[in-house]
């Protein structure tokens, strides 16, 4: 999209429906969870626009609760255990319904926001914020703090995206180089993301998934 999608309005609630790009099977690339079978769901419609952003999720169609868990019967990998909500931004919709459905099925659920948007999910969920930077300043208040269960930014060796904020973090921090589709940025990008790691014990996320070349 590198940031012309369009900005989608947030739901405030309901969830028996819920807007849909795509269901598939694939490795989790990033993050705590990175290397991991998972079956991924992809939301449509996102809060915000972000140029390096590589995601198409303004085409979705409106599916319910029972199709949802249909499609993911149907992906051929049963013994697939975790399910990765994304988007877009998948809290933009009330999830809380799908999530809990996930739970009872006996799937691992993690939810992937940029941390704009709080909903209250089920204690089993693992909540994964990637913040952005909205009006110059990242959004990183006591509340996203406690919320999260872990953060990962993403970084460029310039530009505004080359400061990670200064704040105590009690929950684990992964920096992730943006693919900037230049081999020499995406080198500089790697290099300042694996010096950060290094000088702040923060961990290192690569996106495998590129690396295999898979979706």
């Amino acid at each position: 999209m590198f940031g012309k999608n369009k900005i989608s309005n947030i739901v405030p609630q309901g969830g028996d429906y819920l807007d849909v790009v795509e269901i598939f099977p694939t490795i989790q690339g990033e993050g705590p969870l990175s290397g991991m079978p998972a079956i991924f769901i992809r939301l449509g419609g996102c809060n915000l626009k972000c140029k390096f952003c590589d995601t198409e999720f303004d085409n979705y169609r409106t599916l319910s609760l029972s199709q949802i868990i249909a499609q993911i019967s149907e992906t051929k990998v049963p013994q697939t255990k975790l399910i990765v909500i994304t988007g877009g931004e998948p809290l933009r919709q009330p999830i809380k319904k799908l999530c809990n459905l996930l739970i009872e099925n006996d799937y691992m659920v993690q939810v992937e926001t940029n941390g704009t948007i709080l909903r209250k999910l089920p204690e089993q969920v693992t909540i994964v914020c990637s913040p952005k930077i909205v009006n110059n300043s990242y959004n990183i208040t006591n509340e996203l703090m406690e919320y999260a269960d872990c953060f990962k930014f993403l970084v460029e060796s310039k530009g505004k995206y080359s400061i990670v904020p200064k704040r105590d973090f009690t929950k684990p921090v992964f920096i992730q180089p943006i693919d900037s589709y230049n081999k020499k940025t995406n080198e500089e990008n790697m290099a300042y993301a694996t010096d950060l790691a290094l000088r702040n014990n923060y961990r290192l996320s690569l996106q495998i998934h590129k690396i295999l070349n898979i979706k």
